[in-house]
């Protein structure tokens, strides 16, 4: 719904609703203690990218294999899948969102960073303009409805693998990696 923020809040009957979901979003509705909470999970979104992208790799025999999932397999082998492939095509965007969203919520430090890198700013305001564009996918309206669908990818990211670590850590079910 926030990537169609702006043509939802052309109708004066969505205005206030929309920027409920907003605040929900950026704030988690406490102010500026949600956005330091928002903060540090961004943090662990960019730290769940790196070592899942560590843990991900299957070796070099197997690693065409992660990238798919079998659909025909057991539930428990189709959920590990699914997750691993989901996580391999869709690991750029969760950290790009991941790294935008540390940027929304501690932009004092991103400014530093880039007052350190950059004095004179000749790229500095461009490339933090190009991150918050694709924290939204405002290249358009097909964007939007990829960034939309691409959306999903941490819920069905988290799902999956809250099912494989029940299974494994509560449960005491074998492993369904196959390699």
């Amino acid at each position: 719904m926030i990537v169609y923020r702006n043509e939802l809040e052309r109708a004066p009957s969505l205005v206030s609703s929309v920027e409920w979901i907003v605040d929900l979003h950026e704030n988690l509705l406490l102010g500026q203690n949600g956005r330091f909470v928002n903060g540090i999970g961004a943090v662990c979104v960019v730290l769940l990218c790196f070592t899942g992208a560590v843990i991900w790799w299957p070796g070099i025999r197997n690693w065409r294999r992660a990238l798919t999932v079998d659909w025909k397999s057991t539930f428990a082998r189709i959920s590990w899948d699914l997750h691993s492939a989901l996580g391999f095509w869709g690991f750029l965007f969760v950290l790009m969102w991941g790294i935008s969203g540390l940027y929304f919520a501690f932009p004092h430090l991103f400014n530093a960073l880039f007052g350190l890198i950059d004095p004179g700013g000749h790229f500095s305001d461009s490339t933090l303009g190009w991150l918050s564009s694709l924290h939204f996918g405002r290249f358009g309206w097909f964007a939007e409805a990829v960034w939309t669908l691409l959306g999903l990818l941490p819920a069905v990211l988290a799902v999956t693998g809250v099912f494989l670590c029940c299974r494994r850590m509560i449960f005491k079910a074998p492993s369904a990696r196959p390699y």
